[in-house]
């Protein structure tokens, strides 16, 4: 049984009420989907914040890992002492034990933009055989965690893509 969406040249209130409904529903579902997204994994392991991960990584502490695109990269630079390694790389497991010199108990600290990308990889991350996983939530650009490296302004090194 269809209900008339217009009696009149105006629309029900039965109607109406469904379109609102609707927009509310959609509204609260996006608000979630993005809360989802926004919110890290919980991670077991260790964490720095960005000064520490930026101190421990200039001192040779721990291999400070860039998980970023390119693209924010070039947006931002990268955190002076940090390895830009993009984490959609397929062999990217074996790209990170390249630069931790075959060591997977090596410190290896992962940053990304907001946390949320560092927490899930380093859960793989440790998963896959990595003893020594340090996330650093804050991110690049900052979350709950904290302001994140670039408004602590901590030193960053532009980004120059290798041929």
């Amino acid at each position: 049984m269809a209900i008339s969406t217009f009696v009149g040249g105006r629309m029900t209130r039965k109607t109406s009420r469904r379109i609102w409904l609707g927009l509310v529903v959609a509204i609260v579902l996006g608000f979630s989907l993005r809360q989802y997204l926004l919110t890290p994994e919980d991670f077991a392991g260790g964490a720095l914040t960005v000064a520490e991960a930026h101190a421990q990584a200039t001192e040779g502490k721990v291999l400070l890992i860039d998980i970023r695109r390119p693209d924010e990269w070039r947006a931002t630079g990268i955190g002076e002492g940090a390895h830009p390694l993009d984490m959609r790389r397929e062999d990217f497991a074996e790209a990170l034990a390249d630069l931790a010199e075959g060591d997977r108990n090596r410190p290896i600290a992962l940053i990304c933009a907001r946390g949320v990308r560092s927490a899930r990889l380093a859960n793989r991350l440790s998963a896959a055989g990595f003893g020594n996983i340090i996330d650093v939530p804050e991110g690049m650009m900052g979350s709950r965690a904290g302001p994140g490296w670039v408004r602590s302004e901590l030193p960053v090194t532009a980004y120059e893509e290798r041929g």
